[in-house]
């Protein structure tokens, strides 16, 4: 369990991750009419601005921005000021945009590396979180509590598929409808409740006699189906590793203990309570066990990029085993403030975590997380490139050029770890960043 260890990656581990090359496959159907915008808006962002931060501001943009929703609206019933939605849906696309050139911008400055990619999937495990509740919000399914958290756990474990699948494969994959396509989907319900008001989607559907945030949640139900059968398509074929196993030579199925043991205990809490501890605070209740699902869903990303075996049980779990305890004893405590604490410990927990492991990578690997060194430069490239490259392989010129900042920084001192480019980012998704938007980059400087 990672409570409190010295030092949470090993030795070992930080090579294998120094190691690490990016691999996706990509079929969005909205990702390449996007490129155009992506592409003109990383050409506004200033040569110094380490893409770390870029991603980092998204997040902050997103959370504070769905944090005013939740001011005005903690039980997802109440009406919130449309305005709110409206700045909810800006702060998506914000966090959508930054997201998508984060990795371009360590391209342009050639300063990729492995500590991006951890970076951004950390980013977008919280970000979860968030974007399902602000949607839950806006449709008001606070008077559906079950749906509201069918929904938002079903985003969870989507996302944590994903990367479970990356564990056994390899190779992170997106399919016609995914990321980007319910980011937009979501930004068009901001906005139908910012023209028309949230209680629009209470309204019946005349024919069928059901209201309209119980069809939407029933069209989400149909597209979760849809990607979670082509998520298990991967245990047909097996894992990379020897005899079908994963990338660390685990059981394909491993993942599923971490991930259970927090929708399991979430669902019998929610169930058992008398005090209808998720009913009254159904916002809060999500946040505290997303914030459990990010913690776990950032340690599978780990594993799969040191090619480790993922512990079953975790520290984040302490929050929700409150909770459970409280109720044991016949609830000693209010379940309202075990829930806030809880929610306390866990996100303590989940900032704990993150930050260790991104200073041990820095330290590992001689790279700062928010800043470009005097040395770092735009990346040449040249010729074509390979599918690791186009999504977020430095270019022999940043190898170059951060290594001359590397020297200045630290007095002529050799690496300690392998020579990597500073602050890293790899490309979230095949389509963005493609060898085309690299050259347009390179010829409109």
């Amino acid at each position: 369990m990672h409570f409190y260890k010295e030092k949470i990656l090993s030795d070992g581990q930080l090579k294998r991750l120094s190691e690490h090359k990016y691999n996706s496959e990509s079929q969005s159907l909205l990702d390449a009419w996007l490129q155009p915008w992506w592409n003109w808006l990383v050409r506004q962002v200033p040569i110094w601005l380490a893409p770390n931060l870029i991603t980092l501001s998204g997040l902050i943009i997103n959370i504070v921005t769905t944090l005013i929703l939740i001011y005005y609206s903690p039980d997802a019933k109440s009406d919130a000021p449309r305005w709110a939605f409206f700045l909810c849906g800006v702060g998506l696309f914000a966090y959508q945009s930054l997201d998508a050139i984060d990795g371009k911008q360590a391209r342009r400055t050639g300063t990729s590396s492995p500590l991006g990619e951890l970076f951004d999937h950390g980013c977008d495990s919280i970000s979860t979180v968030f974007v399902a509740i602000s949607a839950c919000i806006a449709v008001q399914l606070g008077y559906y509590p079950t749906w509201m958290f069918f929904q938002c756990f079903c985003a969870m474990t989507l996302f944590y598929c994903a990367h479970w699948q990356t564990y056994v494969s390899g190779t992170l994959r997106f399919g016609k409808l995914d990321v980007t396509e319910a980011q937009i989907t979501i930004m068009f319900i901001h906005l139908i409740s910012t023209i028309f008001g949230p209680s629009i989607w209470m309204a019946k559907v005349p024919v069928a006699n059901v209201s309209f945030n119980v069809i939407a949640s029933i069209g989400t139900f149909t597209g979760y189906l849809r990607n979670f059968f082509q998520f298990c398509q991967v245990f047909e074929t097996g894992g990379v590793g020897k005899n079908g196993s994963s990338v660390a030579g685990t059981s394909v199925l491993s993942p599923i203990i971490p991930f259970g043991l927090v929708v399991v205990p979430a669902y019998i809490i929610y169930r058992k309570s008398v005090q209808a501890v998720y009913e009254n605070n159904p916002v809060l209740y999500i946040l505290a066990f997303g914030m459990v699902a990010a913690k776990v869903t950032n340690r599978l990303v780990v594993a799969h990029m040191t090619k480790n075996e993922m512990e079953y049980f975790d520290s984040a779990l302490i929050g929700p085993l409150m909770l459970f305890l409280n109720q044991y004893f016949n609830f000693y405590i209010p379940e309202y403030i075990v829930l806030w604490m809880c929610l306390v410990w866990v996100m303590f927990d989940l900032m704990r975590y993150c930050s260790a492991v991104c200073l041990e990578i820095c330290n590992y690997l001689r790279i700062q997380l928010f800043r470009i060194p005097s040395g770092g430069g735009p990346a040449v490239h040249s010729g074509p490139t390979s599918v690791t490259d186009k999504n977020g392989a430095a270019s022999a010129q940043g190898v170059l050029n951060a290594f001359a900042g590397l020297a200045r920084q630290h007095d002529g001192r050799p690496a300690a770890g392998p020579v990597q480019t500073q602050m890293g980012r790899l490309q979230p998704r095949q389509g963005r960043g493609s060898s085309e938007s690299l050259v347009d980059l390179r010829t409109e400087r």
